[in-house]
């Protein structure tokens, strides 16, 4: 059996160590992807660290991706070795009550690579069901803009697009600008939103604006009670239309609530453990507000090529939010610090070195 390289922790919280394990082999309906680029994501940082279920030990993390397709399963009929391809972090069984109604994001019997199996911070990985998962990439879309796609910036995508329901010259905070927030800022300038960029690091707020934020919000000088909500509502007139918190944490959450006017939209797309406890939410609030609270979860991959087509166009740019490009032995040390503040941008890891 042919081995290949992959970062593999043996136990939560344990060092991620470099090793070679089994080259994967492709399910009947599946495909071997050889991964090109894969982002390194604060969701790795949670699995790493225990906060989900379905993680079997050994593993090896990782869940946005794009490669090429290197083999393929004998009953998966769309796909062909050579195929540039990235895939959702969702990976929908395509015949249950919520993928036949097309919300395959939310898949009753959903596969997450990096998650639920082994995933992309190695050389291959193996996508299941690959005729529903797979998008194929334009070869305009480098692989680099295309692993961005994969969790955070289909995710703010959708967060913004088709469950924030913006409209141009609308109001958006965004709570965090690590890789999915600076995704939702670009995304919401694009639409003809005002964005207001929330964090506590000053080289991330600086690439918010550089994306369209029309204000940008050090949180670290915010300190009293409510006054960043607060601080919100004064530059946007009342409140915003629409905020997200694209971090992940009980402070972010309740401000981005707190930081909306009457009738407004929160989208929760940062993840909140159960490890951390439950987050007391502002219900009166929300109530005297008739405000309206909706989750994100990735999006699907039929719903890529609209993504696909304003990226081709120009009119988004996944790329430009890459910061730093490691290799496969420096995702070990990174995943271990996803926890702490970004300093901006997304990095990713380059399985093969450049190519």
């Amino acid at each position: 059996m042919t081995r290949v390289q992959a970062v593999v922790f043996d136990r939560f919280g344990g060092v991620p160590e470099l090793r070679d394990v089994p080259d994967p082999a492709a399910d009947p309906d599946g495909v071997v992807v050889r991964v090109a680029a894969t982002g390194l994501c604060r969701s790795d940082w949670h699995g790493w660290q225990g906060h989900d279920p379905d993680i079997r030990l050994p593993h090896v993390p990782g869940h946005e991706f794009a490669g090429v397709v290197a083999e393929v399963g004998s009953a998966v009929t769309g796909w062909r070795i050579g195929d540039r391809v990235t895939a959702p972090f969702v990976c929908a069984c395509g015949s249950c009550p919520a993928c036949l109604a097309g919300d395959q994001q939310v898949c009753e019997r959903q596969t997450q690579p990096g998650f639920t199996h082994w995933g992309s911070y190695a050389e291959f990985v193996g996508v299941r069901n690959a005729d529903v998962n797979l998008v194929r990439l334009p070869d305009e879309v480098s692989f680099a803009g295309a692993a961005a796609l994969g969790c955070r910036f289909a995710t703010a995508f959708r967060a913004v697009v088709a469950q924030g329901r913006l409209a141009a010259g609308e109001w958006v905070a965004v709570y965090g600008c690590g890789g999915v927030g600076l995704s939702a800022v670009m995304i919401a300038a694009a639409c003809g939103a005002r964005v207001v960029a929330v964090d506590v690091s000053p080289e991330a707020l600086a690439l918010a604006r550089r994306f369209g934020a029309a204000v940008c919000l050090d949180a670290t000088t915010l300190t009293g009670d409510g006054e960043v909500a607060a601080t919100v509502r004064e530059h946007t007139g009342g409140g915003a239309h629409l905020s997200i918190d694209a971090l992940g944490s009980e402070p972010t959450c309740v401000a981005s609530v707190e930081s909306l006017r009457r009738r407004g939209r929160h989208i929760q797309v940062g993840l909140l453990p159960a490890a951390a406890g439950r987050t007391a939410l502002p219900m009166d609030r929300v109530i005297a507000y008739e405000l309206e609270l909706r989750g994100s979860h990735g999006m699907a991959a039929h719903a890529y090529p609209e993504l696909l087509s304003l990226v081709t166009a120009g009119v988004l740019r996944p790329a430009d939010l890459v910061t730093e490009t490691i290799d496969l032995a420096g995702a070990s040390a990174a995943l271990t610090t996803l926890d702490r503040p970004p300093v901006g941008g997304i990095r990713l890891v380059r399985p093969h070195g450049r190519d």
